[in-house]
């Protein structure tokens, strides 16, 4: 339904949806490093990215998205020198045609290195 806002999922602990579908666009909350047991996963920047895009692509699929349909990302790094190492890794999950994107250096919430949001182009058949 083109005009209907829905969200998809919960997060019991805080007021926000993993993905809300707004017509075409999927609009993925930002996505911190947590596994499925909600620790934040160890092994440096790479293993943090990683987990992000793994939680993305998961927030995806509950509004019926994929990688493949991301169209912007915005991409919040604990310290600009880890650039180099995060691009290695983000670029995997995008391998032919990138998203637009945003990178910023900021301070983060939590103690993680890494937090991105999405957004997707996926038309409603």
């Amino acid at each position: 339904m083109p005009g209907k806002k829905i969200a998809y999922g919960s997060v019991p602990e805080r007021p926000l949806s993993p993905a809300v579908r707004a017509g075409d666009f999927v609009y993925v909350s930002g996505q911190v490093p947590t596994g499925p047991d909600g620790l934040i996963v160890q092994g440096g920047l790479e293993a943090q990215v990683k987990q992000v895009m793994e939680n993305i692509r998961a927030a995806l699929a509950l509004a019926g998205a994929n990688m493949d349909q991301v169209v912007k990302t915005f991409c919040i790094l604990e310290d600009a020198r880890d650039f180099s190492a995060f691009n290695k890794v983000y670029a995997t999950y995008f391998p032919t045609e990138a998203p637009a994107r945003t990178t910023i250096e900021s301070r983060l919430m939590a103690n993680i290195m890494v937090e991105i949001d999405a957004v997707a182009y996926a038309p409603v058949a």
